[in-house]
């Protein structure tokens, strides 16, 4: 009877050992299977994001927003500009790697109103990559390598390329005549010898830390007569160049003031 009892408890024991192995076997076996479904799951969201992103590259490179694009300081370097969703208006890609901008790299992006390279290292803007924009009103190519300008677009309301490398040869005399909307002009640290023709809607030139040794009096006002004030220009930088100003006693009388800053 002993040897009975002993027998029905080893069974009820072995009984209750399997029930729980099967237990975590099963569990074992779900736990995989719901880890097949997450990956799963997780796979389908990475595949359904990977059209996007062939969609609007820049987007995931930059941060665009409501019109605007910054691309600054990307990463890995960005070497050229980016292409850019058609709604852009405001473009900021500082401080980057880019080198040359081409004709194409703006083609038809008619909606820009801003344009911010500074910080790269252009050597090379094509004649064409931005004359046909036709609302862009401020264009700053300031800290980079150019040695000459393209054609600007009558639109621009500020320029700025100071810190180039720009030479008289590279600046048509004519480049910015026909810029009638043109306020702020910014050619400081450039290498220019001569004064370009200034439009009559400036407000703004700086000049400054160039090698401009003379000028005439009709740089900025009109030498045959006394009588023409020149109403909107209010700030003239010529600091830093090897240019006397005594020498040009009659260059500035249509001026509101005297050009700013330390001179010999």
């Amino acid at each position: 009877m002993m040897y009975l009892r002993t027998l029905l408890f080893i069974s009820a024991v072995l009984s209750w050992t399997m029930s729980f192995a099967a237990r975590d076997e099963f569990m074992e076996v779900r736990k995989v299977e719901r880890d097949m479904q997450d990956y799963d799951i997780l796979r389908d969201r990475e595949q359904a994001v990977v059209p996007r992103a062939i969609d609007m590259p820049t987007c995931l490179l930059c941060v665009c927003l409501s019109g605007s694009v910054y691309c600054e300081e990307v990463s890995p370097e960005m070497s050229a500009v980016p292409t850019l969703p058609k709604e852009t208006a405001y473009l900021y890609a500082r401080f980057n790697k880019i080198t040359k901008i081409n004709n194409g790299d703006f083609a038809g992006m008619t909606t820009l109103k801003i344009i911010d390279l500074s910080g790269n290292l252009i050597v090379e803007v094509e004649d064409g990559a931005f004359s046909r924009l036709t609302n862009l009103g401020e264009l700053n190519l300031s800290n980079n390598r150019l040695t000459k300008l393209p054609t600007l677009p009558a639109s621009l309301v500020s320029f700025n390329a100071n810190f180039n490398k720009l030479t008289t040869q590279g600046v048509k005399s004519t480049a910015f005549k026909k810029l009638t909307r043109l306020a702020y002009l910014y050619l400081g640290n450039n290498d220019l010898t001569a004064v370009p023709q200034l439009p009559e809607s400036l407000h703004t030139v700086h000049l400054h830390n160039n090698r401009i040794m003379t000028i005439t009096d009709e740089t900025f006002c009109q030498g045959n007569t006394s009588y023409y004030i020149r109403s909107n220009m209010h700030e003239v930088r010529l600091d830093g160049n090897p240019i006397m100003l005594w020498k040009h006693p009659y260059s500035f009388i249509c001026l509101h003031s005297l050009p700013i800053g330390w001179y010999n």
